[in-house]
């Protein structure tokens, strides 16, 4: 069934309905809210972070999502499902997709992305993963070690990436990533107007995932109140 679902993800759009603690619609009564006017606008999956905001957004639509949890660490610059405890959450409320941070940083603990990946399998092998991948090489091992889905959700936030963008030359990340990668590749991260989701999606993508640009409406009205400065 959980198949079935994510194939109805392919040439479609998932919204990332996310508020942080710091953030003024940080609520998962919220988040369900926004899930659902997701659905309405014709999103076929959401991308949502903890067990409590992805089981108040199942109450409300019935898409597949793509579940993470944030969480800082001080041994470790990873945060988004950095441990096997953050895995443990979110099979509480068993999202389609569990998305992982899949760069190069030292996962708390010292771990290695391969050995993560190992010890998730092996204690839940029948769960699809995403990696959040920052860099062509990132996204090409993850996809050798064999998640489900590579995703550029990461390109511009790593060190090793700080001065890529994802939209750069026609999405060329994205189009090298689609040529050497098996797996289904997801495009996220700075897709901002429909004609770059459109032309990621013509490219090859699997789904495209669209996040501030439609649920931080402090963003979006920062972009309208800087236009008038």
């Amino acid at each position: 069934m959980t198949k079935n679902k994510v194939e109805q993800l392919k040439g479609k759009l998932i919204v990332s309905c996310q508020a942080l603690p710091h953030e003024p619609l940080h609520s998962s009564f919220i988040m369900g809210r926004m899930a659902l006017a997701a659905k309405e606008g014709g999103a076929f999956g959401i991308r949502a972070n903890t067990k409590e905001d992805i089981k108040e957004i199942q109450s409300q639509v019935d898409l597949p999502i793509i579940g993470i949890v944030k969480r800082d660490y001080e041994d470790s610059g990873v945060y988004i499902t950095p441990t096997m405890k953050e895995i443990d959450e979110l099979m509480e409320v068993k999202p389609e997709i569990i998305a992982v941070d899949a760069t190069g940083a030292v996962r708390p603990g010292g771990l290695s992305l391969d050995d993560f990946f190992h010890q998730i399998k092996e204690k839940y092998p029948d769960q699809l993963l995403m990696a959040d991948c920052s860099t062509v090489e990132e996204a090409l091992h993850a996809d050798e070690l064999g998640f489900d889905f590579i995703g550029t959700t990461m390109v511009g936030y790593t060190e090793q990436s700080k001065n890529d963008k994802i939209e750069a030359n026609d999405f060329e990340i994205i189009r090298q990533i689609l040529e050497k990668a098996k797996n289904k590749v997801i495009a996220e991260g700075n897709i901002n107007t429909p004609e770059k989701a459109k032309r990621v999606v013509e490219l090859g993508v699997f789904s495209v995932v669209v996040g501030s640009i439609i649920t931080r409406p402090q963003l979006i009205t920062k972009s309208f109140a800087e236009a008038l400065d």
